[in-house]
């Protein structure tokens, strides 16, 4: 979808921004889907540690969809949306959208939801701090 079509754009905050080379092109030519989802866990994992204060993993992903191929030269903007915070895991809404090469148009090209879990320094899962409060 366009922008136009999205109805304004983006929803979150712009966590990665990278542009598509040749090297990560699949058989067809255009960019290989692992390489676009690793840089959305790369940004959801971003947001996963900002959020948590600490180290976090990636447990799940949830309704990959892809709807437009990336190409190359694009430039592959990945914002992220904190979704729902558990005890120890929270969902991260990651979206990215491609400005297309040489062009001012943005299209977003895949959505999904990423589950992470904060862990500690011996990898075992602990508590999500809540987050500090203005007044304090």
């Amino acid at each position: 979808m366009t922008v136009e079509e999205e109805g304004g754009g983006p929803r979150g905050d712009l966590t990665v921004r990278t542009s598509a080379m040749p090297a990560d092109t699949n058989a067809n030519g255009d960019i290989f889907g692992g390489w676009v989802m690793s840089q959305m866990d790369q940004a959801g994992g971003i947001a996963g540690v900002d959020r948590a204060q600490g180290r976090v993993v990636t447990v799940a992903v949830d309704a990959m969809t892809f709807i437009r191929p990336v190409r190359v030269g694009d430039v592959l903007c990945v914002y992220t949306r904190v979704g729902h915070v558990g005890r120890t895991s929270m969902k991260i809404e990651v979206e990215a959208w491609a400005r297309r090469f040489r062009t001012q148009v943005r299209e977003k090209v895949t959505e999904a939801t990423f589950t992470f879990v904060a862990i500690d320094d011996a990898g075992r899962p602990r508590a999500v701090d809540l987050p500090a409060r203005a007044n304090d």
